[in-house]
């Protein structure tokens, strides 16, 4: 027994450890993976495949290549693996996509097998991708068609111009050919290596391998050009030498002055949530030099807000989504700034409220539903109206239930059995009975919005500063100096009184600068501008800035009581009255519909009494009749008996009918 279990346990030991070895996957691969290349010149590209032991008999592939640089000249279909070709080889140079489709009879099992090669033509600088797609496929020889495709290897390739055949051209202001840059003035020189060169032909264009004329623009070594548009130029130049013109030399310049897209900052679950690690998310894109990096900053507005994880920096470079250490309660400025290749940055502030769950839906502008902000005026109108129309019922409900109340009380019964009564008697003697409306309007605006204002040694540059501040936030202000370790002095003057405070910050090594105020202001207008300062040296004023404070909460001796409390409050006033109204309706509809079942009840017993008259009536005006019929059959009636008959018949007439009428008429009518 136990000998079995040992050959169990070592049977299924090697079934584990051999599955690796006998699941295994195919792979696509790009050869060369790696080079370096000119510009005009083309390079061929194999595409392989490996089954990695197992049998293969059709595959898809779909190849992006980015159309900027790279030019397909043709894919080939001799050479291949693939026998049978689903479609001829798909290609688009203006998308920059490639798709080959085919099938292999029989099957093929190789390490290494040549499916297609591709031509490209190089036709501009820098590095390129050339992938597969995720929607590749390579198909098992199982009759099932499963999808072995688990590994794809792509390729980089680096694209130059051709070695320089004239003069050696180099760059201040765009040193590398490779990278972008924000500068759209060109400035060049051209190394004159001999001195028997007569002059220079150059010309700047869009073609990567232009030949410059045979006109000579002078033997100046150098030339700048200023307002360079975006975009990808290539200068060209050539040498005059003892009458004959020398080779040319082409050189790359890459002009990107524009910042990236704009963007919106997404926080989830919304920018106002009791959530204390929110999910910031964004992305944007550059169309000429592509998007580099995100820098990112969570600045504190509000006093009780805890200092973040990045306070000791300006900004920390951050890639989407980000998440950040928990947060204390309090707002936060979001400030993301998304950077191209070429140094340009777009930068982007959303507001992020940390509350608790009772303020989370209560902002000074309104209620805050689903990421949708509610006016208060609407909220106001709304309520109101449900409170007037829930005191109307009130009022009609209370007097109903009064009225009730008042006629099981005084015994008063409708109309119809009051008549009923009195016909009864008459016959008997004949022959043998507030509103209470609530109003509260309150409303309270005050809003101001301004903006931040913004030979030797220039003045700080503000980049950064916050907006829409309350007096319950405080307000920071950012930017770049010419200098490291520059001091930064930020004046800040009230408009209404006249006071001028100043406070210091430091650039970093980049000459970034921060400063965040430690406290509230007050409620007003306000200008704000900065200055440089290294060691006894100052530099001028920057342009002044203007900044509005709006009043967002009200201030009691050393305290504040936000607008946000005091619509808080005022919201718990007026569900109070609707509550107050709906149990006042709810009760006084109880007790109403207690006394009118019981009025329902009295007035049952009254129409029975009343039908039980009229039947007694009955028999009595009958009684009559036969008297008056028996003394006919003897004697001649008299005309005043002839007059009695004929009323008793109209009476007894009347009387059947009142018997016959229906209970539900005369419920009905109470």
């Amino acid at each position: 027994m136990n000998r079995r279990i040992f050959f169990r346990i070592l049977f299924l030991f090697f079934c584990f450890f051999s599955l690796p070895f006998v699941s295994r996957a195919a792979t696509l691969s790009l050869s060369p993976s790696t080079g370096t290349f000119s510009i005009g010149s083309t390079f061929d590209v194999s595409i392989l495949l490996n089954t990695e032991g197992q049998s293969i008999n059709a595959l898809s592939a779909s190849i992006s290549f980015p159309p900027d640089m790279l030019q397909v000249v043709s894919p080939s279909t001799g050479k291949s693996v693939i026998g049978v070709w689903t479609a001829n080889p798909k290609l688009d140079n203006r998308l920059g996509k490639i798709e080959i489709e085919g099938g292999i009879p029989g099957g093929v099992n190789a390490s290494n097998a040549l499916v297609s090669t591709i031509t490209f033509r190089v036709k501009s600088v820098g590095d390129a991708v050339v992938r597969f797609k995720d929607d590749s496929k390579v198909l098992l020889n199982n009759g099932l068609g499963t999808n072995a495709l688990t590994q794809t290897s792509n390729a980089v390739y680096k694209f130059k111009l051709p070695p320089p055949a004239g003069p050696i051209v180099v760059s201040d202001t765009h040193p590398d050919q490779s990278l972008w840059y924000s500068s759209s003035t060109v400035s060049l020189k051209f190394l004159n290596d001999s001195g028997s060169v007569a002059g220079y032909s150059y010309v700047v264009s869009e073609d990567p391998i232009t030949n410059p004329d045979d006109i000579s623009e002078g033997i100046k070594n150098s030339v700048a050009y200023a307002n360079v548009a975006d975009g990808v130029h290539y200068f060209h130049i050539k040498a005059l030498r003892e009458g004959v013109w020398g080779g040319v030399t082409h050189f790359a310049v890459k002009v990107d002055s524009l910042s990236p897209a704009d963007f919106k900052i997404d926080i989830a679950p919304y920018s106002r949530t009791s959530t204390r690690q929110p999910i910031i998310q964004f992305t944007t894109t550059d169309a000429l030099s592509g998007v580099d990096h995100y820098d990112l900053k969570l600045v504190p507005l509000s006093g009780g807000a805890g200092l973040t994880e990045d306070d000791g920096r300006l900004f920390i470079e951050s890639i989407s989504p980000y998440t950040p250490s928990p947060l204390s309660l309090g707002s936060y400025d979001v400030i993301v700034r998304a950077y191209d290749k070429s140094g340009n940055y777009r930068e982007v502030v959303e507001r992020m409220n940390i509350t608790t769950p009772v303020f989370s839906f209560i902002t000074s502008t309104g209620l805050e539903i689903g990421g949708i902000n509610i006016k208060w005026s609407v909220v106001w109108f709304v309520l109101i109206i449900l409170i007037l129309l829930l005191a109307y019922i009130a009022y009609k409900v209370y007097k109903w239930r009064t009225k009730v109340h008042t006629a099981h009380t005084d015994k008063v019964l409708p109309d119809r059995i009051s008549q009923e009564l009195v016909e009864l008697q008459k016959y008997r003697q004949k022959y043998g009975k507030a509103v209470f409306v609530f109003l509260m309007l309150f409303s309270i605006s005050l809003f101001n919005t301004t903006y931040a204002q913004n030979a030797h040694l220039a003045p700080p540059l503000i980049t950064t500063i916050s907006k829409n501040v309350s007096n319950e936030e405080i307000f920071y202000v950012g930017g770049k100096t010419d200098f490291a370790d520059e001091k930064v002095i930020i004046y800040v003057q009230n408009l209404s009184t006249g006071e001028t405070f100043s406070y210091n910050a430091k650039s970093d090594k980049q000459g970034d600068w921060f400063y965040r105020h430690s406290n509230f202001l007050s409620p007003g207008q306000y200008l704000l501008w900065s200055q440089g300062s290294i060691g006894e040296e100052m530099s001028p004023p920057s342009p002044q800035e203007k900044m509005t404070v709006s009043r967002t909460a009200v201030s009691f001796g050393g305290g504040k009581l936000s607008y946000e409390t005091i619509y808080l409050f005022i919201i718990i006033l007026l569900f109070a009255g609707l509550i107050a109204l709906i149990v006042f309706i709810g009760i006084h509809l109880y007790q109403g519909r207690k006394k009118h079942i019981l009025l329902q009840k009295e007035i049952k017993e009254a129409e029975e009494s009343i039908k039980r008259g009229f039947a007694i009536l009955r028999k009595d005006i009958e009684s009559e009749l036969m008297t008056i019929r028996k003394a006919k059959l003897s004697d001649e009636l008299l005309g005043e008996e002839k007059e009695k008959e004929i009323q008793l018949m109209r009476d007894l007439q009347d009387v059947e009918q009142r018997i016959g009428k229906e209970i539900w008429e005369i419920s009905q009518e109470a």
